[in-house]
């Protein structure tokens, strides 16, 4: 499927950063696990998923050509004072400004280094939009906060990360993503909630040559069908498969031979 543009993209990180600053600020205890990322805490999440934002900006201002390490991007780590809601909250409102602007000004095009096949600035505005969108999911879960998503990022978010595993599988020695090679199965994912003009199905094919996948209604060995939100949690390891309002009609240990074998960070 096509990108959604790059203002799309840029106006959503925006949005996104504001409501992780309402999570920051919503008197949620920062010391708190992430459930979904056990080894963080809710303040160590959003230092993360901040520092990540200006790491971008740097290598977006800078027109990198190369990789820029992650201490020498400037206040990459957060605000000095730990367990300070409002220091947090300051810094996060700064890095969101600082990398939606330098993501707009360079526009979609400009060259910069990416560690995908992309190497564009258009990456990194749809990378940090996907980014964001799974770990704000993570913070409203510690927080115990609400958690919704626009349809359109959603899907996007999904086929973004199909697309990595595709691109991890024939690029990287790792092991998981060859083990996804084998006899012949797939996955159906299917959105019940959505307008049909969205879309929002997947067929998800495992095979001898590896993976592949598509949009479209097709049979499968084993499908996942609830709400496109809980799709994509659940899809990106966040959500159960047997939340209330998803369902798993099929071979349920294909379903999670792939969660077993592909992780978000």
């Amino acid at each position: 499927m096509p990108w959604l543009t790059h203002d799309r993209y840029c106006d959503e990180i925006a949005q996104q950063v504001e409501q992780l600053r309402a999570v920051v600020t919503s008197g949620a205890d920062l010391s708190a696990t992430v459930p979904t990322c056990p080894d963080w805490s809710l303040e160590d999440l959003v230092r993360h998923m901040g520092g990540a934002l200006r790491w971008v900006d740097t290598l977006v201002r800078a027109r990198a050509q190369e990789n820029i390490p992650w201490e020498k991007v400037p206040l990459g780590a957060g605000p000095r004072e730990r367990g300070d809601a409002v220091a947090l909250d300051r810094w996060l409102a700064d890095t969101g400004e600082l990398v939606v602007g330098a993501l707009r000004e360079a526009g979609p095009h400009t060259k910069v280094w990416a560690w995908s096949g992309v190497l564009n600035a258009g990456f990194w505005a749809r990378r940090m939009t996907c980014e964001i969108t799974v770990h704000r999911a993570d913070a409203t879960l510690a927080a115990g906060l609400p958690y919704e998503v626009a349809p359109d990022i959603a899907a996007d978010a999904l086929d973004e990360w199909l697309q990595l595993v595709e691109w991890v599988q024939g690029n990287t020695p790792r092991e998981t993503a060859r083990d996804l090679r084998g006899p012949r199965r797939s996955i159906h994912l299917h959105a019940t909630d959505t307008d049909p003009a969205l879309d929002a199905e997947w067929l998800v094919e495992l095979g001898e040559e590896g993976m592949s996948w598509r949009r479209g209604h097709e049979k499968a060995t084993v499908a996942l069908r609830g709400p496109l939100t809980e799709v994509l949690l659940a899809f990106y390891r966040r959500l159960p498969p047997d939340t209330t309002g998803l369902e798993v009609l099929g071979d349920r240990e294909v379903l999670e031979f792939w969660l077993e074998r592909t992780s978000f960070g």
